[in-house]
């Protein structure tokens, strides 16, 4: 081409066609900026959509902050707080950031989809043993989840797919986003009786009664140590009765373990439902979450283990979770299981967390301790020694509705409606204004 002309046929066909399209490009143009909101009629698409209800939880906290006033007290969402009201880093957890940012080695490539090799392996010795028979016998397969909610709802989404038995039996009360996870994965929901409101501890003449009735092969949720909201778990002869009873029938369990060493402080002693049911050589599904135990709320930390009866089924099994995972979220996030893993296979990183989730969950217990005292030193109406008999984050205190809007309106303290608050939400300081409330609230509006 010389001079700007076309030297074939083809190619001034080719400069034709440049030319049309330049034009067609600049007429579109016109044409689309002549009338932006015709096609729509200056509506929005999404016009219809009708404003959805807060979270019954972390609407609690919605709630919290629009208040003013300076007595006010959050005892709603399951977040560990300090003596001093404020959240807690561990330091085990800032010492292990700090190995992890001085390795220069270290990339921000993407995980496998099942995650962090060594976060997977050694989560499962944290639950199910270091010597446990599943692990040695490679029966087990571990992915890496987004904490405790995310390895349920990945947990739900295959049971959903294999399961014959497409239904899941929940305890009544539980944590109010069990429903919904199970539904929106594709599974039928019922309930078992579990807490009993006239004791405020366990019913656990019905919960045998329900589980009873189920169909061979329905799931069943557990909640490994710390129940929530209720904060009453079955003792280990009545843990052994469950398991009796659920291998009778062939029921599947699957345990939601989101406080482990959180509740009694000691990380096998909080395993040990767990360890029961895998001990019998039978199959199960465990939820692992890290957010408590290392404090790890907003990494998203967490895994989903699944015992099988050979290593076969666990490689097959692992292979359909990861077509569950692909689609959802691809790999989960590097951090926070990097986090877990230093601390985890490190001995002396490993005895310094478990002094620090001792001291989390001695300090719980001193509240629960604190918050008896005082509503026995002021008279308070009613026998309060559930708050020391129930462990965990939470006590279910056993007030109603009425009586929770009351200390909201007049002491400014905020929990769920049904009467659940977190212990951790407490101190020295405010347990004598969370007394007054409750006594205000018993003697005025029982």
């Amino acid at each position: 081409m010389l001079g700007g002309e076309l030297s074939s046929p083809a190619d001034r066909r080719l400069g034709a066609l440049a030319r049309h399209l330049q034009g067609s490009k600049a007429t579109a143009a016109i044409q689309v900026s002549a009338s932006p909101t015709s096609a729509f009629n200056g509506d929005s698409v999404f016009a219809h959509v009708a404003r959805g209800p807060e979270d019954p939880i972390l609407g609690v906290t919605v709630a919290y902050n629009k208040d003013p006033s300076s007595v006010k007290l959050n005892l709603g969402v399951g977040a560990y707080r300090t003596e001093e009201g404020k959240p807690l880093v561990l330091n085990v957890v800032r010492q292990a950031e700090q190995i992890l940012v001085n390795d220069r080695s270290r990339v921000k490539e993407y995980l496998p989809i099942v995650g962090l090799a060594d976060f997977n392996k050694l989560s499962a010795k944290l639950i199910l043993g270091a010597d446990s028979p599943a692990i040695q016998e490679n029966r087990v397969t571990t992915v890496q989840c987004l904490s405790g909610t995310g390895s349920l709802r990945v947990g739900a989404e295959f049971l959903a797919k294999h399961c014959h038995q497409r239904t899941i039996y929940i305890p009544l009360p539980t944590w109010g986003n069990h429903t919904k996870i199970f539904n929106l994965a594709g599974l039928s929901v019922k309930t078992y009786r579990y807490y009993d409101p006239a004791t405020r501890g366990l019913n656990f003449q019905g919960l045998l009664e329900d589980l009873g009735s189920a169909p061979s092969g329905a799931i069943v949720l557990l909640h490994a140590c710390a129940h929530n909201p209720t904060g009453v778990d079955p003792t280990l002869q009545q843990w052994a009765q469950i398991r009796q009873l659920m291998r009778s029938k062939g029921l599947l369990p699957f345990f939601d373990s989101a406080y482990q060493g959180f509740a009694s402080g000691s990380l096998d002693g909080d395993a040990q439902p767990v360890r029961m049911f895998v001990g019998d050589g039978g199959e199960l599904l465990v939820a692992q979450s890290y957010a408590k135990n290392m404090g790890l709320y907003g990494e998203r930390v967490g895994a989903l283990s699944i015992v099988c009866k050979s290593a076969d089924v666990a490689s097959r099994v692992e292979s359909q979770l990861k077509l569950v995972i692909r689609p959802m979220y691809s790999n989960p996030p590097i951090h926070g299981a990097s986090i877990v893993a230093t601390i985890l296979k490190d001995s002396n990183m490993f005895h310094d967390w478990t002094l620090e989730l001792k001291a989390m969950a001695d300090r719980i217990i001193s509240m629960r301790q604190r918050l008896f005292d005082a509503l026995r030193a002021r008279g308070t109406p009613g026998d309060w020694s559930h708050i020391i008999k129930q462990i965990g984050m939470f006590t279910f205190t056993g007030l109603n509705s009425d009586q929770v809007a009351f200390m909201t309106r007049e002491y400014h303290i905020y929990m769920t409606s049904d009467g659940r608050i977190s212990m951790a939400g407490l101190s020295s300081r405010t347990v004598p204004h969370l007394a007054d409330a409750i006594h205000a609230a018993v003697t005025t509006r029982a």
